[in-house]
């Protein structure tokens, strides 16, 4: 029976913290995962849920995972959706699993009216980058990732020093 797709629920917050691990070390990342699934159920299932989930099931286990959220463009003036993680286990690589996950988000995307669905990829992964062009994707390499994290997040939130 093929893999399910369906809407993460609760009791899928720590095979998914499992996977998203697994992902970690995918990119060699694993340094910087400091998530939790406390962290992790907050943002999916809190009071102001941060993000959505689908959930891939094979025979009662999550193979797979996408991670999303909505962003907004001023230049289309409509929402988009933007997706933090796609996921997919190696066992079930190859199978289309992957393809009908990006088909259910680009279907989300449609029925919320969005005006775009966007992601970002590693620029070594080119496996992931052609999978996405093969499935009509394009990857912009005029536009790069801008992030301020741990201490410089501090230091960027704390006002300057007014000279006296």
């Amino acid at each position: 029976m093929p893999a399910t797709i369906r809407a993460a629920a609760p009791a899928d917050v720590g095979a998914m913290h499992a996977l998203m691990y697994e992902l970690a070390e995918f990119e060699k990342l694993t340094h910087l995962f400091v998530g939790t699934p406390e962290g992790l159920a907050d943002a999916l299932f809190g009071a102001r849920p941060a993000a959505e989930a689908l959930v891939a099931e094979e025979a009662g286990k999550i193979v797979g995972y996408a991670l999303f959220f909505h962003n907004y463009s001023t230049f289309l003036g409509r929402r988009g959706l933007y997706l933090e993680d796609l996921y997919v286990q190696p066992s079930q690589r190859g199978t289309g699993l992957g393809t009908a996950m990006l088909r259910a988000l680009a279907a989300i995307a449609v029925e919320r009216q969005c005006g775009r669905f966007e992601w970002t990829v590693l620029d070594w992964n080119q496996p992931a980058i052609s999978f996405y062009e093969k499935m009509g994707a394009t990857v912009l390499p005029e536009w790069r990732v801008v992030r301020v994290a741990g201490e410089a997040l501090e230091r960027l939130a704390t006002p300057a020093e007014q000279p006296a």
